[in-house]
Order: structure tokens, then C-alpha cells, then sequence
């Protein structure tokens, strides 16, 4: 199976702390780290471990973090000719502060994400030709995303776009969007929503078919993942998979990589989410974005204990 990603390449500096500090208060007691980060590589990486071919679109500086992104992806087994790196703009860093329940803050400084360009992804995808499925998350500029998503519908693949940072998307795009994977957080503040009780939350999922995307997946955390099925009008909840969670990071990518990797394997939507969710709960017990990505073995073993 082929996968494609057009997102975003960040260098993710890590704080743990006891808790998240407020306006204006300092803590001290942290401990800090790096990891290789940014939603388009963790969503890479996830679906690559659970056994896809994965070409990465997108673009990094000339500094030592962006060299650091392009090694860690190639051992990873993922095509990176297609990620470019640009003179004069820093590699995008993620500041994210992890409390003691594994509940976290992030700020991100987009840096050479954002020099991506729509003749940079169609130039990308004519190159790779043949792919199942794109994936995308919003950390690259929108004109990107559109331009990928046309490339795909044309081609046939199943187009997934995690819609985050979440923004306000126009109809032309959502209308080319297989599956779009919003938080709960992210699908109320998409369709105007300040409130997030369940009925809010279904509102707005009906808005957004309304707009013609195909199937939506709302992902709900340790509550797990309502899915929406544009046809039938028909919602499931996907149960989550109760673990002890001690960083929640990367939770949400890899949930998106492996409901790639289950839906190019030709698993039915509500199969391929149930997978989705095993291997995101093993990812927030351990610290870190692309370090906690599971393998296949890994998520395939933890399915078969629960059964």
C-alpha cells in the first residue's frame, strides 16, 4: 500500500512538568527533551511502522534540525525525495509542555512549512504517480491542501484530512475530503460551536456532511471516536482502549496513520477506526511524538490480549 502526507516537519521541544503552568507563572522541576515532530512526519512515521509505503511532502530548513527530520524519516523507511529544504528559513519547532496526567500544550513556529507552494506538491505527486491514500493535517498553507486533494480525488486515492490547526475550510475542499478527522475541539471551532456538549458536537458534524464531505471521524480522547457516515447518515462510537496515558502528544497522528494503513488494507471505515484506536492507546504510554508511534506486532498484539 502507497500513502502519501503533505503536512508539516517540526522539531518538538518537550518540557514535562507537574502540571501546566498559567499566564504569568513560572515552574521549575521540568524536565526537557527533543523529539522529531510536526502532524504531516508523525503521521508518516505511524503509518510506515504499521507497514505502508509512505512518500513525505514537505519542506524543512538547511539548520541541524532540519537534517536531523531528514534522517530520522529515511530510517524509518520513508521516501523523503520529495521534502524540500529551504535556505533561508529555520525548520519548524513545536514548544509543548506535558503535565503529570499526560495532558499537554503546544505553540508552534510553522518556520519552512510554510515556504511549501502548490507547484511544489503538484510537482511532488506527478513524480510518485501511483498512490491508495493522502493524508494531511492543516500545518502547511491552504492553498497546498487543495491542490493535493485535487491531485488525489483525480487519482482516485482516498483523501484523509486531519483539519488542524483547525480553521474554517471552504466547500470546494471539504467536497473532495474521504474522511475528515477533527477533535472535538476542532470540529466545534470549524463550524462556529463554542460549546462542545454532545449535541453541539452532533450539530456540527451534520453541518459539515451538509458540505459534502463523504465521512467524518470525530476523535473524543479517552472517550474514543464517533464516526459519521455521509451515505447513511448513520454514527458509531468507536470505543477507546483503556490505558494508563503518560503523554498524549502524538495521540491524534497516529490515530490518523493508522487509519490509513486499515483503510488501504481494504478495512471497512468502523474496522479500520477500531485499529485507529489500539494503536493510538499505546502511543500515550509512552513519552514523545514519533518515539511513541507503535509497530504492527505491537498494535496487532495489544488487539489480540483485549479480544
Amino acid at each position: 500500500m502507497n500513502i502519501v502526507v503533505v503536512g508539516s516537519l517540526n522539531m518538538d521541544l518537550v518540557v514535562r512538568m507537574p502540571k501546566i503552568p498559567r499566564p504569568g507563572e513560572t515552574l521549575l522541576g521540568g524536565v526537557f527533551k527533543t523529539f522529531p515532530g510536526g502532524k504531516g512526519a508523525n503521521q508518516a512515521v505511524a503509518a510506515a511502522r504499521l507497514g505502508a509505503h509512505v512518500s513525505m511532502v514537505g519542506c524543512v530548513g538547511s539548520d541541524s534540525f532540519g537534517k536531523e527530520m531528514l534522517s530520522t524519516l529515511a530510517k524509518e523507511g520513508i521516501d523523503t525525495t520529495h521534502i524540500l529544504v529551504h535556505p533561508n528559513e529555520a525548520t519548524g519547532v513545536a514548544l509543548i509542555q506535558v503535565d503529570a496526567q499526560g495532558q499537554n500544550s503546544i505553540a508552534v513556529a510553522s518556520g519552512a512549512n510554510f515556504c511549501l507552494t502548490s507547484a511544489d506538491v503538484e510537482k511532488a505527486m506527478q513524480a510518485i504517480d501511483n498512490f491508495d491514500a493522502l493524508v494531511m493535517p492543516l500545518e502547511t498553507p491552504l492553498e497546498t491542501i487543495y491542490t493535493a486533494a485535487q491531485f488525489a480525488s483525480r487519482k482516485g486515492a482516498k483523501v484523509l484530512l486531519n483539519p488542524a490547526p483547525a480553521q474554517v475550510l471552504e466547500k470546494d475542499l471539504l467536497q473532495l475530503v474521504d474522511i475528515l478527522l477533527p477533535n472535538e475541539h476542532e470540529v466545534g471551532l470549524m463550524t462556529g460551536s463554542s460549546s462542545q456538549t454532545d449535541a453541539d458536537t452532533r450539530q456540527s458534524a451534520e453541518k459539515l456532511l451538509s458540505l459534502g464531505v463523504k465521512n467524518l471521524i470525530i476523535t473524543l480522547g479517552s472517550q474514543g471516536a464517533l464516526f459519521f457516515d455521509g451515505k447513511t447518515n448513520k454514527d458509531m462510537l468507536i470505543p477507546a482502549c483503556p490505558v494508563q496515558a503518560v503523554d498524549s502528544t502524538a495521540a491524534g497522528d497516529c490515530f490518523v496513520g493508522a487509519l490509513a494503513v486499515g483503510l488501504c488494507e481494504g478495512k471497512p471505515i468502523p474496522a479500520a477506526a477500531e485499529f485507529a484506536s489500539a494503536a493510538a492507546a499505546i502511543s500515550v504510554t509512552h513519552v514523545g511524538a514519533q518515539p511513541s508511534l507503535p509497530s504492527r506486532d505491537e498494535v496487532e498484539k495489544f488487539m489480540c490480549e483485549r479480544d
